[in-house]
């Protein structure tokens, strides 16, 4: 068989093209439902139902389980979502995934996608210059559509010609009749290409392909598919590595469900397989028949004949062309019998193991346990977010969103602290009130850059206007708080200076620092709402508004009286000193929670 090195590299652009295409798809999609995908994730309880079908939905809309998955471990790493709830959306998720094999089946091979795809890239291109995002989200769907079409056309036609070969074609027969021992070769198969690829949908592409094309029989086909369940858990799995118990609990449990459901079915493979064929038979053929079929054409034929009746052109001879859509109609049946196979495996794996979710949490507990971490190492970290789990570029913003709201909570313990440290009497309490002001600072500036550092990622992919604007609101708001963490150590020092100088404030200069205290913690409190909001409105940003002019007349009229007060000997310039630094940072503290919400006001508004 001529087949060389550059036959071998044209295939692996061809799996190139194919995935290229999945990916450009699957984010213009993502740009197409925007908000309202980030609704669909967030509306996730713990309902099990809700859980698998909020996983089919996403999977189906996005094409790609992995990035579900991928996803669903980042949202537990976050918090955002528990174990239980995440094994039913993962759940979901594997069913989702199957809706690639059926467009793959139904239009792949029924009708050619292929002579369209040239076509549609014409479509797509006016779109791109469309001022409306909408419109360009539109145009990159199309466009990878047609790609991952384009895609799967090289795909079949760069694969080894093995019906001109039938000594390629007996060597591979060799070990699809050995019983149970070809269904776990080729299952390993299945799984060692999916591991390869990173894409479940890429390896059951190429195994609709190998099946339709007659090289392997149909219960290989399967057994491939099975190993493909497999191979795709790995993804998610490697990302969890750093992440914390929860997440790496969440990718086990994709393992462990897959691995289970493909255990159970291996028990019951061969009568499954005979009612997926049966199914299969009643609504186009059966998905048998092909492999047998193009054994005995390669006996009957020569390789160019071959090449003729399992090619794509058109072919003059009226018995090879009749042969050629006999060969056609075979290989329609075969992928739509895959597909259905495919689907009945996770829905009845689904259907089964949906009852035992609490179980399968148990032992995901049992085999990743809980471990000490040091206290400075989990306040050192993001709360919401994980590098190493950037999943797709606009719902990673989701967990931006969260981030930045527990960045602000941050900020409001900070001027808790302070107002301990002002009300305290002892002097440890002082002391320790600043240590932890101090480190709480420290931290601050941490998050201020992995915030960044995080966006910045998230912005090399591909976002539409919305998520490109909000990366820039995002930006802008952890420097604004981090300036604000910048404020309560100032406040913190101040009064820790006081404390070394042996100054005491007075009691009214303490009772008028608590009321604009409380003014101030006011404004990081609405500051937090909105960051935590999801529909910000003009009349939240004019609440803020409202609350940082009552912080600067509150301000001016301290200072009036601090100046009368200081004129009158109340008190000592070393303590109006203390006092209108604090009095200071209280303002700049409101001008920054102000900043922050007219960022998010601009980019929601």
């Amino acid at each position: 068989m001529s087949y060389g090195i550059l036959d071998f590299i044209t295939l692996l652009g061809s799996l190139g093209l194919f995935l290229y295409g999945m990916k450009v798809m699957s984010e213009g999609l993502q740009k197409i439902a925007g908000e309202r995908m980030r609704s669909i994730l967030s509306a996730m309880t713990s309902n099990r139902v809700l859980g698998v079908l909020t996983g089919i939905v996403v999977t189906a809309l996005i094409q790609s389980s992995s990035a579900t998955t991928l996803m669903v471990v980042s949202f537990v790493n976050a918090g955002l979502l528990n174990l239980a709830e995440s094994i039913s959306v993962i759940m979901g998720a594997n069913i989702g995934t199957t809706v690639t094999a059926w467009i793959i089946s139904l239009l792949g091979f029924k009708v050619d996608i292929a002579s369209f795809a040239v076509p549609l890239l014409a479509i797509a291109v006016p779109l791109f210059f469309s001022k409306k995002s909408n419109r360009v989200a539109w145009g990159e769907f199309i466009v990878g559509f047609s790609l991952l079409f384009l895609g799967l056309q090289f795909l079949k036609t760069s694969m080894p010609d093995l019906q001109s070969n039938p000594d390629a074609l007996a060597f591979l027969q060799r070990y699809t009749d050995m019983g149970y021992l070809s269904v776990f070769i080729f299952l390993l198969i299945g799984t060692i290409l999916t591991i390869i690829v990173q894409s479940s949908s890429a390896t059951v592409a190429i195994t609709l392909i190998m099946c339709s094309k007659g090289w392997i029989p149909f219960e290989m086909a399967t057994a491939m598919v099975l190993g493909e369940n497999i191979g795709t858990t790995i993804t998610a799995n490697l990302a969890a590595l750093k992440a914390s118990e929860a997440a790496k609990r969440t990718a086990f449990s994709h393992f462990l469900f897959n691995i289970t459901g493909v255990c159970w079915v291996l028990i019951v493979y061969y009568p499954f397989t005979h009612l997926v064929a049966n199914i299969c038979t009643a609504i186009c053929g059966d998905p048998h028949a092909l492999h047998g079929y193009a054994i005995q054409l390669s006996e009957s034929y020569g390789a160019a004949e071959m090449s003729l009746i399992t090619g794509n052109e058109p072919i003059a001879d009226p018995t090879l062309h009749a042969l050629q859509q006999e060969i056609l109609t075979m290989s329609t049946c075969v992928s739509i019998g895959i597909s259905l196979f495919h689907t009945l495996f996770n829905f009845c794996n689904v259907l089964v193991l949906i009852w035992f979710v609490p179980q399968i949490e148990r032992i995901c507990k049992l085999v990743i346990r809980d471990k000490k971490k040091d206290e400075e190492s989990e306040v050192s970290h993001l709360k919401y977010l994980s590098p190493r789990m950037l999943s797709v570029s606009e719902l990673s913003l989701f967990q931006v969103h969260k981030e930045m709201g527990a960045f602000g909570d941050r900020t409001l313990e900070m001027l808790r602290l302070v107002q301990e440290q002002l009300n305290a009497e002892d002097e440890s309490i002082v002391l320790a009130r600043y240590n932890e002001i101090e480190k709480n600072e420290n931290i601050c500036d941490r998050l201020e850059v992995e915030i960044v550092n995080f966006v910045t990622r998230v912005s090399e992919g591909d976002l539409s206007s919305e998520g490109k604007a909000s990366v820039r609101q995002t930006m802008r708001a952890a420097s604004e708080i981090e300036s604000m963490g910048d404020s309560c150590f100032s406040m913190g020092r101040a009064l820790m200076r006081a404390h070394n100088q042996n100054v005491k404030l007075n009691s009214a200069l303490i009772q008028s620092l608590n009321a604009l205290l409380d003014l101030t913690r006011t404004s990081a409190v609405r500051m937090v709402e909105v960051l935590n909001k999801h529909n910000v409105t003009a009349k939240d940003a004019l609440s803020s508004y409202d609350i940082e002019n009552e912080i600067d007349n509150m301000r001016d009229s301290l200072i009036q009286r601090d100046m009368v007060d200081l004129k009158a000997k109340k008190y000592a310039y070393k303590e109006s000193v203390i006092y209108l630094d604090i009095v200071d940072e209280c303002e700049h503290f409101g001008d920054y929670a102000l900043n922050v919400v007219q960022a998010v006001a601009e980019n929601k508004v």
